[in-house]
């Protein structure tokens, strides 16, 4: 009668469900892992869970079959054997995690990878069956106990893989895990089971020989099953560690970049000596940076925020580290031996910055902001050092752009007062704080006005009047532009409408258009909503925009003002010839008036701006485009103007600007 250690049989079968579970486990965490990674980071996850569960079934297939062994010697096999076994398991368990592996794992991918999983188990288990074999011991395999124990084996990766999916959703997640691993035990378990039922049928009465070692035969096993779950478990233990360190730098890294990013900048001052150490903290912002994103897109500016990490990067080193915190912001904490002063290290930063710029086929100009904070006497800690360089980027940049400012306490009250008029703007309208003035545009051949322009003015009740060039800006770059220009052009329509109804008629009103605006769809809507609360006529209405303006949002502002332009409103160029070229596109747009910069009537007795405002006149001429001079302040500016061929002025010559009611007066006391 064959002996199959029956005293062993439910320790070895626990032991063989045991190393099953583990390295199920252990898979299965990499395989959720693996769901969740990218790039190299996918393929390293994928390799360890196919490879320790291919190990596993391995270990948990030759375990279980120990009590045949115990009472006969197998055939050989040994190491080959073993290697081909974990090699079947091995591929058949990436297949199936690479296939389940997506967060939205369908059911037929499930199928799939659970037959895929069931297959490799169930050719890993007769390969370890086969190497039984030998002169005494000569298994048969009855075909419906192979489909039995292959069934077992995908319906029960079917279970774990579905658990899989369902723990990548559920705030139980370990729970799910663990149930997995304990299905995908169970069915390799299972397979042992079946087979060592086959084999007790079909051996029931027959002796091993005296001379056949089969104990010599279950010690190697039991080598191999010992050195392979050693192995195992520095595998995972490897895995967690690798693991670990990735989070680590994923925590401390921008995946931009690559460089470090605000929670390192956190730790870097945390550490104690480099506080004390640090000499200057440099924060430098990218100038127009959201105009890229909105003319080019977000890939263009990413690519850009990469290039702009890349050039600063190499300002690293001895004494200098680069953090990039968010967006289109960087910061250098330089120490005293880094070689430069903070000035000089600013100067070489922005010059590096500035140099042409190729993305993706596209010449960008590219510049940035600089804010120094420099110790000891900005403070001496780091997180002080980073306060006062916020602060000096942020009067960089309302001083222009490519410059860099050292922190002074002056800095912190613009910028309390820059707080409190962006806090003010959010209620500014509802609480009527804004009014409408207009200037007169004179025509001094026929000595009397031709239309008003609409200037905006704020009265804040603690800040006083707030003139629109410290305002406006702040209401582009916050938002709040669009309801404000809805409502001046609606009150200045309104005002137009009430004056021309009370004289002959006639007198137009201009007003002026943000750069912002030419980003959205919606000026359209806007300007024809206004003109028909009001009445007015739309030839009456002209809109001023910028040479900036319809430069960096050409074919938006082109394709916009002409649609504007076929509904009757009139369009202006306002500060003509402040900077930005606009003659090589002047020909493309059907400007009715040209607004002569007022830069040009500080300097006019120069012999080159002579020159210049002589040109500017002749080409508007030549145009049959209305030109009107602004900036006019003396006799003598009016008289070099008319001489010049310029009649249309505008300026304190004529008239400061003035609210509604003086206005009334005035247009009466013209009248008069």
């Amino acid at each position: 009668m064959i002996r199959l250690q029956g005293n062993y049989d439910g320790l070895i079968m626990l032991l063989s469900f045991g190393m099953a579970f583990f390295t199920s486990y252990s898979a299965l965490k990499f395989s959720d892992r693996l769901s969740r990674a990218q790039g190299k980071r996918k393929a390293a996850w994928l390799l360890l869970s196919g490879l320790v569960m291919g190990c596993g079934i391995w270990a948990a297939h030759s375990s279980g079959m120990l009590p045949l062994r115990l009472d006969y010697p197998s055939g050989g096999g040994g190491p080959s054997v073993a290697i081909f076994s974990i090699l079947s398991g091995m591929m058949a368990s990436l297949l199936a995690f690479y296939v389940t592996s997506s967060q939205k794992t369908t059911k037929p991918k499930l199928v799939a990878g659970s037959l895929a999983m069931g297959s490799g188990m169930a050719a890993a288990y007769h390969l370890e069956m086969a190497s039984l074999e030998s002169s005494v011991l000569q298994l048969p395999y009855p075909p419906l106990l192979a489909a039995a124990s292959g069934l077992l084996a995908a319906a029960a990766s079917y279970g774990a893989l579905r658990l899989m999916k369902a723990s990548r959703t559920s705030g139980r997640g370990r729970h799910f895990q663990a149930a997995a691993a304990g299905l995908m035990a169970a069915g390799i378990c299972g397979m042992n089971v079946i087979g060592m039922a086959a084999a007790r049928r079909h051996y029931s009465g027959i002796t091993p020989l005296p001379d056949e070692p089969a104990h010599a035969d279950a010690a190697h096993v039991l080598v191999y099953i010992t050195a392979m779950l050693v192995v195992l478990a520095a595998v995972s233990w490897l895995a967690k560690q690798w693991e670990r360190a990735a989070l680590k730098r994923l925590a401390y890294t921008d995946p931009l970049t690559g460089l470090p990013n605000r929670n390192a900048l956190q730790r870097f001052f945390g550490g104690g000596k480099h506080g004390t150490e640090l000499r200057a903290v440099l924060m430098i912002d990218l100038d127009q940076f959201k105009r890229v994103n909105d003319r080019f897109g977000y890939d263009i500016g990413d690519l850009m925020i990469q290039e702009a990490g890349s050039r600063i990067n190499q300002f690293a080193g001895t004494g200098r580290k680069v953090f990039r915190l968010e967006g289109d912001q960087f910061l250098v904490a330089a120490r005293d031996e880094a070689g430069w002063t903070a000035d000089e290290l600013a100067e070489h930063i922005l010059e590096e910055l500035r140099r042409p710029c190729w993305i993706a086929g596209l010449e960008i100009q590219m510049t940035g902001s600089i804010g120094i904070g420099c110790a000891p006497r900005n403070g001496n800690r780091g997180a002080e050092l980073v306060k006062t360089a916020h602060s000096a980027l942020y009067y960089a940049k309302s001083q222009g752009q490519n410059r860099y400012s050292v922190y002074d306490p002056e800095m912190d009250k613009q910028l309390s007062r820059r707080m409190i008029i962006e806090k003010g703007l959010r209620s500014a309208l509802t609480k009527g704080q804004l009014a409408v003035y207009y200037q007169p545009k004179w025509d001094t051949e026929m000595n009397q006005p031709v239309g008003f322009e609409a200037l905006l003015r704020w009265r804040h009740p603690k800040l006083g009047a707030i003139g629109p060039d410290e305002f406006i800006s702040i209401a582009e770059e916050t938002g709040h532009i669009a309801p404000i220009t809805e409502w001046v052009l609606e009150q200045a329509c309104r005002d137009c409408s009430a004056w021309n109804a009370m004289t002959a008629g006639g007198l137009g009103v201009s007003v002026n258009l943000s750069s912002r605006l030419f980003g959205s769809l919606g000026l359209q809507d806007m300007v024809s909503r206004a003109l028909e609360r009001t009445g007015l006529p739309p030839g009456m209405l002209e809109l001023e925009v910028t040479e900036a303006a319809v430069m960096n949002h050409f074919d938006h502002a082109k394709e916009q003002l002409a649609r504007l332009q076929r509904s009757g409103v009139r369009i202006s160029m306002d500060n003509f010839g402040s900077g930005f070229s606009f003659l090589g596109s002047i020909d493309k747009l059907s400007l009715q008036t040209l607004k002569l910069d007022r830069l040009y009537m500080r300097e006019y007795e120069s012999p080159p701006m002579k020159a210049i405002v002589n040109a500017i006149i002749s080409l508007a001429d030549q145009l049959k485009i209305q030109l009107v001079a602004e900036g006019v302040e003396t006799e003598r500016q009016l008289q070099f103007l008319r001489q010049a061929g310029c009649s249309v002025m505008q300026g304190y010559y004529f008239k400061k600007p003035m609210p509604r009611d003086e206005l009334d007066e005035w247009l009466a006391g013209l009248s008069a």
